[in-house]
Parts: C-alpha cells; structure tokens; sequence
C-alpha cells in the first residue's frame, strides 16, 4: 500500500508572547521573551515566581460566556488556536466531507485550574456545590470533543497525553490516520494551562523550574552556561493536517509536508533523560520520511534550559546526525515562550512549518555564555535568513517517551 501525502494546510496559536498565528510569529522572529512575574496567584511562598503566561486572552471572542465559564482554561486555548487554524485552512465541512474529518489535539496535565478550584468548592460546600460540568470541563479529551460539535468534524476524535511529548505525538499520530486512510483531514495539536499554585509548587518541588525570579525575560536560556532549569509556559498550537492530492485539488495553501514521524522509549528513568531514546525517535522519523541525517538543514529542539536535557540532546543530535550535526541549524523557541508541557509540540511544530515557509530560523535568545559543551549551532539571539528544505522537531517527556517529526518544502 503506498503511503498517502500530508501536508500542513492551517495554523493556529494561542502563545506567551502573542494570540494568533501572525502576532506570535512576528515576536518569535524577533526574539521577544514572552517571561514575565506570575499574576494568576500569589507567589510569595513559592521558589519560582516566573512564567509564560497568556496575555490579553479573551474566549468570549468565540465562546459565549456560559460555555466558557464550564470549560477549564487549557480547553479554550485549545479552541481558540484550533479555529483560528481551520479558518486559516479554509476546508468546507458538509455531508460528504464530515466523516473524513477528525480531531486529535491532547493535553499533558488537563484542568488542573478547575480541579484545584473545584476542590475549594467542595471544601466548601461538599457535593452540592460542585458543578456538573466540572468532569467534562476538566478531561483531556474535550478539546477534542467540543471542537467538534463546534464544527461538525465526524471523523475519529481522539485525545493523547504523553507528558510534554503530548503535541507532537498527536500530530504524528493525526498523519497516520491520514496515511493510512481513516481520515483526509485532521485538526492536531497540544494546549496546556498549568500556571496554578499545585503544578508551579510540584515542578519545584522537583527543582525543575529556574528561579531567576529577579530576572524573567533572561530566565529561560537553553545551552548556556548558567541554566538552572525551564519556566513554564501555557497555551496551545494546532494544525491541519490533509491529504495531499485533495489540498492541491482545492487549491489549499500549503506551508509544507509532514514526511516523517518517530517515536521511542527511554526505558531508563521517569525524569532523567537518555541519549539512545531521543537517537532512535529521530532516526525513526528520519527512516520514515526516507531522509538521510544530512539532508535535514533545521532543528527545532525540545531545549527547555535544563542542565541535564540540554546537554543531552545535544549529544543525542550528535548521535544522530553525525558530522553533519555541526551543519544544522538548532534551536530552541522555549527561550521565549517557556515551556508549555503537552503543548509544547503544538506551537513548536507550527513554529517549524512557518520556519520552512519563510524560509527564517528564529532565534535561540539568552545565550549569553554558550556552553562548550552543548557546541552546536543554536542560532543565538537573532533569527536567520537560510534554505530549509527539511527541518525535525523534538519533543521529549516524563516517563521516557519520545517523539520527532520531519516537515518538508513542498
């Protein structure tokens, strides 16, 4: 059976430093730091007091205000990037076409927001008090589900969590339904909204998160000598994903290819990460999309400014690519947007389609002090002007699991 083309029709974001496609590329590329103090609750007993928040987000702009009130944040980021995204690819949805319509956008933790305050609530008052849509404004899933009955999409309608891997796995996934024949079209992508007392305090708990309090916009700086751990950030990125031949027939814009999806398995640690599962997801995508390492000219990587990722994917894209690794472009969009958990696959696959397009590879900010040991080229501090005729992204989570996609020119 030969496998069917996708490629990369719609956009979609909801970001730290913008809302939208247009407003949030325009900061990328200039290398705007969307870190700031946190204001959704009081930091004052907390060693990480900085995060990539949303600004100026407003879901009554397409949701009335009843609905958006039953819905957990992380749910209407998710709706509003994937609208902005089938808007953007402009895919009539009608009695023939629905069922080969579907959606795939996941989360890496869900509602947490809601569920924290809900347990106030029910501190509170006990059952009574506790909303009945508390359960389906909180679950992963409903991103999925409510985007479309939004839009009338009845093709398959699926949700997954794989930690921070979560955006890319599910827009890997969302291709292969395409490719093998499930579907023509799907809406794929990740959103978070984790900025809230319980998550901030478990990730510092962890002593994950950088505590460059005093300084926000300098806090998040992969490969640099004085990384001391990622801010988090919230929002999400969506893409349509379609069929080929039928977005040609259409006469659909097309930002690239998706040519390759790898996956694999640590099998060593919850958190720590290994060199050889991050190789083998990329050379798995690189197989899949029957590239040589060589031929890939931009890496957008998972680089969240720890000390030990970094490091390690460094070394694993060393592995990987060979000498050629000296040759690619790398870098990291989470020093300016934080990182986003489940969605950062999500905005950092978007990031690489629009990077292709433009033909730019944003920035790397706050490398100030490069470490000689992370001694590839990380595009620091201003964005390039370059050929990209094929790019791979990274995403790496908790539990050992792994994901890497390859976009392609068209």
């Amino acid at each position: 059976m030969n496998k069917r083309r996708v490629v990369v029709t719609g956009l979609g974001l909801v970001t730290p430093v913008g809302i939208g496609v247009e407003e949030t590329w325009k900061n990328i590329v200039a290398g705007v730091s969307g870190i700031t103090a946190i204001t959704k609750f009081d930091t004052t007993n907390f060693s990480s007091k900085i995060a990539g928040e949303v600004k100026n987000f407003d879901p009554l702009h397409f949701l009335n205000a009843k609905e958006a009130r039953r819905m957990d944040t992380f749910i209407q980021y998710g709706l509003a990037a994937g609208d902005e995204a089938i808007k953007d690819s402009g895919f009539i949805v009608n009695d023939e076409t629905a069922e080969r319509i579907g959606v795939s956008i996941g989360s890496g933790i869900g509602g947490i927001g809601l569920i924290e305050s809900t347990s106030d609530v029910f501190d509170d008052g006990g059952q009574r008090k506790v909303s009945p849509f508390f359960i389906p404004g909180t679950i992963i899933n409903m991103i999925s589900g409510n985007l479309s009955i939004m839009h009338g999409l009845k093709g398959p309608n699926v949700a997954i969590v794989t930690a921070c891997t979560t955006g890319t796995h599910s827009i890997g996934d969302a291709a292969r339904m395409i490719e093998y024949g499930d579907a023509d079209i799907m809406v794929a992508g990740g959103s978070e909204a984790a900025i809230t007392e319980l998550a901030v305090a478990g990730f510092a708990s962890a002593k994950a998160l950088s505590s460059r309090n005093d300084d926000p916009a300098t806090a998040s700086r992969p490969w640099d000598m004085d990384r001391e751990g990622f801010v988090i950030g919230e929002g999400a990125g969506v893409m349509v994903l379609e069929e080929y031949e039928q977005a040609k027939q259409r006469g659909a814009k097309i930002y690239c290819e998706l040519s390759g999806y790898g996956m694999s398995a640590d099998a060593y640690h919850i958190t720590a990460p290994s060199i050889d599962g991050p190789k083998r997801s990329m050379m798995n995508a690189l197989k899949n999309a029957a590239l040589n390492p060589d031929q890939i000219h931009y890496v957008n990587a998972h680089g969240t400014s720890t000390p030990l990722g970094d490091l390690n994917e460094t070394n694993a894209i060393k592995e990987t690519f060979g000498s050629s690794a000296y040759n690619i472009a790398v870098n990291s969009t989470k020093s300016m947007t934080g990182h986003l958990l489940g969605g950062a696959g999500g905005i950092e696959s978007v990031f690489t389609a629009l990077a292709i397009h433009h033909q730019i590879s944003p920035p790397t900010i706050n490398i100030f002090n490069q470490d000689p040991a992370c001694d590839l080229d990380y595009v620091a501090n201003t964005a390039r002007e370059m050929n990209i005729e094929a790019a791979l992204k990274n995403n790496f989570g908790f539990g050992g699991t792994n994901g890497s996609l390859v976009f392609t020119k068209v």
